[in-house]
């Protein structure tokens, strides 16, 4: 399917100074919140375009990256934040995401399962074309809607409250709160969230648990990446750990939704299935399964490495 496209001018919308802001490690938490949403506010802006042409997945994934880590980042320090001013904004971030969402999820799988079926014999290759056929079709109704969410008066209200809000200042009550000592205590108050998930997890995690427990550790790292600036190196080291963690349970919960996705889009073919179509199901479901498996006896020393990172901070 065809998709259109056009090139929206931000001008105007995004009132940022040239230079990005930036926090003194001794400036208030609400000053590391403002610095790290215009960061990430240019990034969004910056790979708008390239999420409106559809040529390289990464531009969506970077957008959608962007919206999250400012979600992220009004959450955890919603304490030293007006929330009659961060808790809209961040409903409305999450609106943002939840438009680019299935775009971006499609994206990932069709890339794995055309990866996956590359090395098979050309007749295999065609009957897993077929099978994923399916899955196009609705990367382009995606995109459609994902579009549509770009182009409408929302989105712009919604750049356009957040650039005014990094020009103002942020709202936010009274403190005379230590910046460094909150700092810490908002990544380690992330990360004890993860500890305390850890250990209640049975002895065999369900599949939904690990993809929760992946979700807490991506909170820990975005965080922590708000704090590094005041902490340096034992921040860095943490922020590594917390990526590899989050690395380690995102490829199982990819591998999760493929198998699901594979045994799905069998389903649809009915009864009349080709054969050829069923078996390169199975053999895709059989890698699929292959890579959780492989994902599992890693998360663990994964885990272990972000505990002893956190230790250091």
């Amino acid at each position: 399917m065809a998709i259109s496209w056009q090139r929206r001018d931000l001008t105007g919308v995004v009132d940022l100074p040239a230079e990005p802001r930036t926090a003194d490690r001794r400036a208030p938490l609400a000053e590391h919140i403002r610095a790290g949403l215009d960061a990430r506010l240019r990034a969004l802006i910056s790979h708008d375009p390239g999420t409106r042409q559809g040529e390289d997945p990464e531009e969506l994934h970077q957008m959608r990256v962007s919206v999250r880590r400012m979600r992220a980042m009004l959450l955890s320090g919603r304490r030293f934040l007006d929330r009659d001013w961060s808790e809209p904004l961040r409903a409305e971030l999450g609106w943002l995401g939840r438009a680019l969402g299935p775009v971006r999820d499609l994206d990932v799988l069709l890339e794995r399962l055309r990866a996956e079926s590359a090395d098979l014999p050309a007749d295999e290759r065609a009957a897993a074309a077929r099978l994923i056929s399916g899955l196009e079709a609705e990367h382009g109704l995606a995109r459609v809607e994902m579009l549509a969410a770009l182009d409408s008066d929302r989105y712009l209200a919604l750049l356009r409250s957040i650039s005014d809000s990094l020009r103002a200042g942020l709202p936010t009550p009274e403190s005379d709160a230590d910046t460094e000592r909150e700092l810490r205590r908002l990544v380690l108050g992330q990360f004890r969230k993860v500890r305390k998930s850890v250990a209640r997890l049975p002895e065999t995690p369900a599949d939904d648990e690990l993809h929760a427990l992946r979700i807490r550790g991506k909170r820990v790292r975005y965080t922590a990446e708000l704090a590094q600036p005041a902490f340096g190196k034992p921040m860095q080291q943490l922020i590594k750990a917390a990526k590899q963690f989050q690395d380690v349970l995102g490829e199982h919960q990819d591998a999760c939704v493929a198998e699901e996705r594979v045994r799905g889009l069998l389903r649809g073919f009915g009864e009349n299935v080709d054969a050829a179509v069923a078996f390169v199901a199975g053999r895709l479901v059989e890698r699929e399964q292959a890579r959780k498996a492989e994902r599992r006896a890693q998360w663990w020393p994964a885990w272990e490495a972000l505990d002893a990172a956190a230790a250091e901070i």
